[in-house]
């Protein structure tokens, strides 16, 4: 009866009190709650809305519907990095052992890819023997020797939250900020952490593509998080366009390994320093934004990043030679060139289109259990703005036979635009939010 009188309450608009939440989510993480009636009720939080106090309530209800990390003995600051998520977003596999190689715990629980955009998850199983499986005590251990544990949700976190978010994406109910927030602060706060950056995307192949909803998300995760005193602070960043050049999941682990030996790309490198910089003032590593930039790049340039990533690798089961043989990750059978059709600039790369392309090539899912071809994807050469000639190579193909060069090729010309003129695109970085408002970087 406990759902059936919230769903009532909800659906007329009314508000549900911080003990019903915790009771509803304990239930429905136990099974004592049908999924056809979370559904409604979660519909019925789609349209109405929720506000700051239910929000926070629903968000500490999934929190402690499970375990938590609980990493207070270590005595270290403890900061993770969330991105809202995109196409070719692999700074998470560059920030982590970049920023646990100078002195910070980083838990780094990730998600998987879905839809348009790439999962952290996928990405780093294509590291042959790579566990990304574990639980809290494996978790833990990993932070106490390397300060680093790169690992899925398990199924002592959040458990209501887990259920609900399949739930979510299979009702139509994903796209509403506070259920979005609560889902993502309520695993974030589970890890025990000091400290959390957020990297908030912005443009066409966003999950939130305009400026305003994305500030709002921001501000959402920042006061749940100042609830459960966890300081927040939030980068907007672009992407209209992908970042770096390799976009697909074993691609994008090469680039990383090439950017953690200081020859990644240097849209990829400015992003992840902006984020870098923001972990290292919240863990109090330093208080000058330029200082801990550079801290990052003698890391980099001393090889100590790449090889703290062989030592998380080699911890969590994978090959660690990959980091100087990056042929040991997944080879695609079929490799081809994709030229430019006309000269011109480049106004254009649709960062959704590529997305969707991978997926097509067997390298995205559009459901949870597909199974995925970790080797396919593209490697975008040419940027917007940049300008190209008739036949000059702007991208790669990586396909696993004929028919997905082909597939590949239809997806580039769809998403790739040459132009007698070309506009701008967006800032890299262009907000830093806080819980003392919102900077504006750059316009």
């Amino acid at each position: 009866m406990l759902a059936l009188r919230l769903i009532e309450r909800k659906r007329d608009g009314g508000h549900i009190e911080p003990g019903e939440w915790r009771a509803l989510a304990y239930a429905y993480a136990a099974g004592h709650v049908p999924d056809y009636q979370m559904a409604s009720f979660l519909m019925a939080c789609f349209l109405r809305g929720l506000d700051r106090s239910e929000t926070h309530a629903l968000t500490d209800a999934m929190l402690r519907s499970g375990d938590t990390l609980e990493l207070g003995y270590l005595n270290r600051p403890r900061i993770d990095k969330h991105s809202t998520g995109g196409v070719g977003d692999k700074v998470s596999i560059v920030l982590a052992p970049l920023i646990a190689s100078l002195g910070v715990a980083v838990p780094m629980m990730s998600g998987r890819g879905l839809g348009h955009t790439g999962g952290t998850l996928d990405k780093l199983e294509s590291i042959p023997g790579f566990d990304t499986n574990m639980a809290l005590y494996e978790a833990r251990k990993l932070l106490e020797t390397l300060n680093c544990a790169l690992f899925g949700q398990t199924e002592e976190i959040a458990p209501a939250d887990r259920k609900m978010y399949a739930l979510r994406d299979a009702t139509g109910t994903v796209e509403s900020i506070p259920l979005i927030a609560a889902s993502i602060m309520s695993k974030k706060l589970a890890e025990g952490l000091t400290g959390l950056v957020l990297d908030v995307k912005r443009g066409s192949g966003a999950f939130l593509p305009d400026l305003e909803r994305g500030l709002e998300l921001a501000n959402t995760m920042i006061a749940l998080g100042a609830d459960q005193k966890c300081p927040v602070v939030a980068l907007v960043t672009a992407m209209d366009r992908p970042l770096g050049r390799a976009c697909g999941n074993a691609l994008e682990v090469e680039e990383s390994i090439a950017a953690l030996k200081g020859e990644g790309p240097a849209d990829l490198m400015d992003v992840t320093y902006a984020l870098g910089a923001e972990m290292l003032l919240l863990a109090d590593v330093t208080k000058d934004r330029a200082e801990a930039r550079a801290m990052m790049e003698a890391q980099i340039a001393s090889g100590k990043a790449a090889e703290h990533f062989q030592r998380i690798i080699e911890a969590q089961g994978g090959n660690p030679s990959v980091v100087d043989d990056p042929a040991i990750l997944p080879q695609s059978k079929e490799v081809e060139l994709f030229v430019a059709a006309r000269r011109g600039f480049i106004s254009r790369v649709e960062p959704r289109t590529i997305g969707r392309g991978i997926a097509a090539l067997g390298g995205g899912r559009t459901k949870m259990e597909d199974k995925l071809d970790l080797s396919v994807g593209f490697v975008i050469t040419a940027r917007p703005g940049d300008w190209v000639e008739q036949g000059e190579p702007i991208a790669t193909i990586f396909a696993r036979d004929r028919s997905g060069v082909e597939s590949g090729r239809a997806t580039l010309r769809a998403a790739v635009t040459i132009a007698d003129e070309a506009e701008l695109p967006l800032p890299l970085v262009s907000h830093r939010v806080t819980s003392a408002g919102v900077e504006v970087l750059a316009r």
